[in-house]
C-alpha cells in the first residue's frame, strides 16, 4: 500500500470522475499522478416503455450511489481509510436526449434517451431552418418534436437539460453544461463558445405561433468551457451522492460533460488532426477539424471538444449489442453441456478467431440493428444474419462479419469525412469494449477506416477517467495553460499505447463487405416490414 496515496486520500488531493454510460455507471478516483487508484461500477439497462427508450429517475440515482459506494469500499479495502473529501468531482453521461422539468424541479415526462429515433420531422425542419445538421438524438430536436406533437407538458417547461446536466444540477444547484455536452443540445457559436444566438432567435420565431410561456434562452442551461468552475457540492448533494453521509459538502465540480467529450480527453485527442472512436453499445468517431466542412451532411454531427473546438462526429446507434448476444448464446451452449468457461476468455477466444476469417468475411452478411440507425435511415431495427448457399460459413467468418457489421454504419459516415471532405487524420485512438481483446477490434477498425489505430493502456478506464481529468485540470492548471498542454505534459507524457496500421488486404476486404452491406439494406427494410 502506498503511503503517498493514503495521504492523498485523507488530505483530499484525489479527484473523482463518474460517468453514466448506456450499460454501466463507473466511478474512478485518481491520484496526484492522474492514475486511477480506486473504482466502482454499477450495471444497468435502458427500458422500452410506451415506445420510449428510457431510464427511471430511481434507477439513475441508485446507479450513481452504488458506483460511488463501491468505489468508496474499494478505497477502504485497499488503503484502510474512508473518503470524506476530494479535490474535485466531475460528472459525465451519454449525450443528447430529453429531460424537461417544471418550476418545482419535477420531471415532466420520462427521460428520453439518445437511442430514440422519434424526432425525424423536427430534425428535418430544424436542419433546413438553421442550415446546420440537427440529428434526431439532439435535445433541441426532442423539444421541437414535443411541440409539434402538441404534448401537454410543453407549456410547463421551466428547465431542459441532459442526464449529466441533471445530476450536476441536483448535486450543486447549478444549471450548467460543459460546451462539449452543450453542443449536442443546440448548435454552438465557435467564437463565443456559447449557444448560437442567431439560431436561438430563429427557433423562437419558429415556435411563436404556439404561444408558449417561455423562450428557448429561458430554459437552456448556461454553457461553460473546460477549466471553469461549475459550482460546489451542496449539503443536500453530498447526502444524495454518498448515502452513508461521510462525504463532506463544498467540493468544487467541473462542468458536466458528455461521453463524447470525455472520450476525447481520455484518449488525448482534443488537438486538431486527432480523433478517437468509442465502440461499445453504440459507436461514434470524433475527428477534431482544421476547418469547417464544405456543406451540411445529415450523417455527420458537428459538436465541440470540451474547450469549444469544432469536431465532426459520425455516430451509429448500434455496435456491439448483437455481437454480445451471439457470445451470450455460445456461453449458454457451453453451460448446457457442462463446460464452465470464463466469459472474458470466451470473448477473447471468439474475437481472435475472427482474425482467421476471410478478409471479406467469406460472403456472409449481418446487421446488428437492435434499434434504429439514422445513418442508413432506419427508425427501428431487426438484427439479421444472412448468407447465400455459396458463402463460406464457418466460425471465424461468422465472428468476423459481426465485428465488421458493428462498424458498418460508422464507416459510411467516416467515408464522407475521409473520402469526400478529405479530412486529414494522423491517427485515431480507440477505446471502449470492442477494444478489450488485444489487437482484434483495433485491426478491424484500422481496416474499416484505413487509418492507423492506437489503443492506450488506460483506454479501458474510459469516460469516467476522462471526466476526472477534466476536474483535475480545473483545479490544477496554471495560468493560460490549455487543456491540450495539460494533458500532453502531465497525463499522457509517459503513458504507453500500441498502434496498428491498416493491412491492405483487410482494407480491401472491408470495402468488399461494405458493398454487400449497402446492397443488403433492402433485406433489412423487408425484415422491418415483415418481422413484427
Amino acid at each position: 500500500m502506498s503511503v503517498d496515496v493514503k495521504n492523498a486520500i485523507q488530505s483530499g488531493k484525489t479527484v473523482l470522475g463518474i460517468e453514466l454510460g448506456s450499460t454501466r455507471i463507473k466511478a474512478v478516483l485518481i491520484g496526484e499522478d492522474h492514475a486511477p487508484i480506486a473504482s466502482g461500477s454499477h450495471d444497468w439497462e435502458n427500458s422500452y416503455v410506451n415506445n420510449i427508450w428510457t431510464y427511471s429517475i430511481e434507477d439513475i440515482w441508485k446507479g450513481v450511489q452504488d458506483s460511488y459506494q463501491k468505489m468508496a469500499e474499494d478505497v477502504k479495502q485497499q488503503y484502510g481509510v474512508s473518503i470524506q473529501t476530494v479535490g474535485a468531482i466531475g460528472f459525465s453521461a451519454m449525450m443528447h436526449g430529453y429531460m424537461a422539468f417544471d418550476k418545482d424541479g419535477e420531471l415532466l415526462v420520462p427521460f428520453r434517451t439518445w437511442r430514440n429515433n422519434m424526432t425525424e420531422q423536427a430534425s428535418k425542419i430544424l436542419t433546413e431552418r438553421f442550415n446546420y445538421n440537427i440529428p434526431q438524438r439532439w435535445s433541441i430536436a426532442h423539444l421541437y418534436q414535443a411541440i409539434l406533437n402538441q404534448e401537454k407538458h410543453i407549456t410547463d417547461i421551466s428547465f431542459q437539460t441532459t442526464l449529466a446536466g441533471y445530476i450536476h444540477w441536483k448535486l450543486t444547484g447549478q444549471k450548467v453544461l460543459g460546451v462539449g455536452e452543450a453542443s449536442g443540445v443546440f448548435p454552438i457559436e465557435l467564437n463565443t463558445k456559447n449557444f448560437n444566438q442567431t439560431m436561438i432567435q430563429q427557433f423562437n420565431e419558429l415556435i411563436a405561433t404556439h404561444n408558449l410561456p417561455w423562450k428557448l434562452e429561458d430554459i437552456l442551461p448556461k454553457v461553460l468551457v473546460a477549466g471553469e468552475n461549475a459550482g460546489v457540492l451542496t449539503e443536500e448533494g453530498a447526502k444524495l451522492l454518498d448515502v452513508t453521509g461521510e462525504l463532506k459538502a463544498g467540493i468544487p465540480l467541473c462542468p458536466p460533460e458528455g461521453d463524447a467529450g470525455t472520450g476525447m480527453v481520455a484518449t488525448n485527442s482534443v488537438a486538431k488532426r486527432t480523433g478517437n472512436v468509442s465502440a461499445g453499445t453504440s459507436v461514434f468517431a470524433m475527428v477534431v477539424l482544421e476547418k469547417e466542412l464544405s456543406k451540411v451532411y445529415t450523417e455527420i454531427d458537428l459538436v465541440t471538444t470540451p474547450t469549444g473546438n469544432l469536431v465532426a462526429m459520425a455516430h451509429s446507434n448500434n455496435c456491439s449489442s448483437d455481437l454480445n448476444a451471439w457470445v451470450g448464446l455460445f456461453d449458454e451452449l457451453l453451460k448446457t453441456i457442462g463446460r464452465d468457461f470464463d466469459k472474458n476468455n470466451l470473448y477473447e477466444t471468439l474475437y481472435n478467431l475472427a482474425l482467421q476469417g476471410d478478409p471479406d468475411c467469406g460472403g456472409l452478411l449481418a446487421y446488428g440493428y437492435l434499434s434504429g440507425e439514422h445513418i442508413t435511415h432506419f427508425k427501428e431495427g431487426r438484427p439479421l444474419f444472412v448468407r447465400s448457399s455459396e458463402s463460406r460459413f464457418n466460425l471465424p467468418n461468422f465472428m468476423r462479419v459481426h465485428l465488421y457489421t458493428a462498424l458498418g454504419a460508422l464507416k459510411m459516415g467516416m467515408d464522407i469525412l475521409l473520402k469526400q471532405e478529405e479530412v486529414r487524420l494522423d491517427v485515431i485512438i480507440g477505446h471502449g469494449g470492442l477494444f478489450k481483446t488485444k489487437g482484434v477490434g483495433q485491426s478491424i477498425m484500422a481496416a474499416a477506416l484505413n487509418v492507423p489505430v492506437s489503443v492506450m493502456e488506460t483506454a479501458g478506464e474510459g469516460g469516467a477517467w476522462g471526466i476526472a481529468l477534466l476536474a483535475s485540470y480545473m483545479i490544477n492548471k496554471s495560468n493560460n495553460e490549455t487543456l491540450e498542454e495539460y494533458l500532453s505534459h502531465y497525463v499522457f507524457a509517459e503513458r504507453a499505447g500500441s498502434t496498428m496500421s491498416p493491412v491492405p488486404e483487410d482494407v480491401e476486404g472491408f470495402e468488399h463487405f461494405m458493398k454487400r452491406y449497402t446492397n443488403g439494406l433492402a433485406i433489412e427494410r423487408a425484415a422491418l416490414v415483415n418481422l413484427k
